[in-house]
């Protein structure tokens, strides 16, 4: 085979498609049970994940911005599927799918894909842990073969609801899930390349058709025959009022899809030592949910742990990807007769092993063990997640995370008062009630002056000011940045002195601050003429502005002029740098 264009096909040889051959078969091996049981956990019939395995699989992986980007239906969509189904149907979760897509691509257009790192781990490892409790959880009743079932959206109704029918226990159900867990256990073991979750499905689907015929719930005993065919092309129907009420379930379909699928991409670039292109993986995952809710598909995104598989397998470019999508199609169209045969009591421990795979444990226990504002951030987003909303998790974590990452900076400003030492080196240890210019004041800030800090910077200038000192030197050197909390307290400040006729002083602003103190207004409010590079040259500049009859018999000596002015013999601040 010849060598293929440039970008992610470069130098794409023969030898390489057996490479992708190979682990596209693989992954495609995992990807057809666990569709399946991600449609089933999110209230559709199987046959729709496997759709959407196919469809966006192959979309992601051609379209996408990785190179190893494995999508399709994924846990982490779970309780968000499961509770737009059971709210407004599954003919509006494909419109859902579909505006969410429409969302993606935009998002990448916009070129939002480096947002992500903006997403406070604790808030990710949070809301991924509640998932996989959601996702473990709402299997015990399939795990233990409960009857009459009735799914709700919160967790705790679906808690009291198993409570409830545990009178209805089915020991076969529970033989036929123990047999899949203990295979799926084993495989990797005995067999490291053989996917554990298909052999413990095709094990106990033989143990329950050879000795526990109708003992035990089968797919399609619940859901009827899954059709060997793609089902044909359809529109969802579209209305403003429709659009108007799903714009919430799709917002959250299109932000959860884009952390998890940007997430993975991170993780095989960590795996492979490449590099993604974020806006474009973005696009590719829009495109993916525009087209699959035609074809009766349910959202999908980039799955890490299909995206691993695909990496270790050998994959070397995304026709792996494609392969694997092209395998769960032959595998629906040859071997869907069969999948009926499949217990959902085996379909339950692959996806509690998923959900305790994909809960980010030993990092939870970490963050929790620290005791700190991280802490509260994990807890409070996980439990939202558990007993609220993924919506409702999110925007809590995120401002929780915000209003202690404001306060942790706002700690961080530092205003101290300042004189020359007698070496000429300005610092605060030499400030003290005997030695404290009454008509200069020199104030150190350090730190930024943001909406946190910014009433504290106020206050510690202001504390002077009943001194009437006839200069004012603000040393910002060590100012990054001012937002518009602080330029209007840095106003207040000017205002305050320079009505008492005081002259303040800027030094050692860089280059970024100059620009803000530009556009603010500030700047000339200051004058052009106050700004300078060192200290030194602002008190040069301030001494002609002292009063003399004021430094004759004063006892404090903070300037060599002011020392001689008083008749001392010597005095401090020679050299200021």
């Amino acid at each position: 085979m010849s060598k293929l264009g440039t970008g992610r096909f470069e130098g794409y040889s023969l030898n390489h498609f057996k490479k992708d051959l190979l682990s596209g078969t693989i992954v495609g091996i995992v990807a057809v049970p666990l569709a399946m049981s991600f449609a089933i956990a999110s209230g559709v019939k199987p046959e729709y994940g496997i759709y959407t395995a196919i469809i966006a699989g192959i979309l992601i992986s051609l379209l996408g911005g990785s190179k190893y980007q494995i999508g399709g239906p994924t846990g982490a969509f779970v309780p968000i599927l499961l509770g737009i189904v059971i709210s407004y149907g599954y003919e509006n979760l494909l419109l859902a799918g579909l505006m969410a897509g429409i969302m993606l691509v935009l998002m990448g257009l916009f070129k939002l894909g480096a947002l992500i790192k903006y997403i406070p781990r604790p808030v990710t490892i949070g809301f991924t842990a509640g998932i996989a409790v959601i996702i473990f959880t709402g299997q015990i009743a399939n795990f233990l073969g409960l009857r009459e079932i009735e799914q709700h959206e919160r967790f705790i109704d679906n808690m009291k609801e198993i409570g409830g029918h545990l009178y209805t226990i089915n020991g076969y159900s529970i033989l036929v899930a123990a047999i899949c867990f203990v295979v799926m256990l084993v495989t990797p073991k005995a067999l490291p390349k053989v996917p554990g979750a298909l052999v413990g499905i095709v094990v106990s689907s033989a143990v329950t058709a050879l000795f526990l015929s109708g003992h035990v719930a089968t797919i399609g005993s619940t859901y009827g025959a899954i059709p060997n065919q793609l089902p044909e092309f359809g529109i969802p129907e579209l209305t403003l009022d429709k659009i108007m009420m799903l714009l919430g379930p799709a917002f959250v379909i299109a932000m959860l899809g884009g952390i998890e699928s940007l997430l993975s991409a991170v993780v095989a670039d960590g795996m492979t030592n490449s590099k993604h292109n974020s806006n474009k993986e973005l696009i590719g995952q829009g495109i993916a949910n525009i087209v699959t809710p035609l074809f009766g598909g349910i959202p999908a995104t980039g799955a890490i742990a299909r995206t691993a598989t695909n990496i270790k397998s050998g994959a070397v470019s995304p026709m792996s990807g494609i392969i694997h999508g092209v395998f769960v199609l032959l595998t629906l169209l040859v071997l869907a007769p069969f999948a009926v045969h499949i217990p959902l009591a085996a379909l339950a421990p692959v996806l509690m092993i998923v959900a305790w795979n994909m809960s980010e444990r030993k990092h939870f226990a970490h963050i929790l063990k620290m005791k700190s504002g991280d802490s509260l951030v994990l807890a409070t987003t996980f439990l939202l997640t558990v007993f609220t909303s993924l919506t409702v998790a999110v925007a809590a974590g995120l401002i929780l995370a915000i209003v202690l990452f404001a306060k942790r900076m706002s700690e961080m400003l530092a205003v101290s008062k300042v004189l020359p030492d007698s070496e000429g080196k300005v610092n605060s240890q030499v400030v003290n009630s005997n030695h404290d210019c009454p008509q200069v004041s020199i104030f150190t800030v350090e730190g930024p002056l943001f909406f946190g800090a910014a009433q504290t910077f106020e206050q510690s200038i202001l504390s002077t000011i009943h001194a009437k000192p006839k200069v004012l030197i603000l040393r910002l050197g060590k100012v990054p940045f001012l937002d518009t909390t602080g330029e209007e307290y840095f106003r207040n400040i000017l205002r305050d002195f320079k009505g008492r006729g005081c002259k303040v002083l800027v030094t050692g602003v860089q280059p970024g601050l100059k620009k803000i103190l530009d556009q603010s207004g500030l700047t000339e409010e200051i004058g052009n003429a106050n700004f300078y590079s060192h200290t030194g040259e602002a008190i040069n500049r301030s001494i002609s502005c002292l009063d003399r009859e004021a430094c004759i018999g004063c006892k404090h000596f903070a300037f060599r002029e002011c020392a001689e002015l008083s008749g001392a013999k010597i005095g401090t601040g020679m050299k200021i740098g």
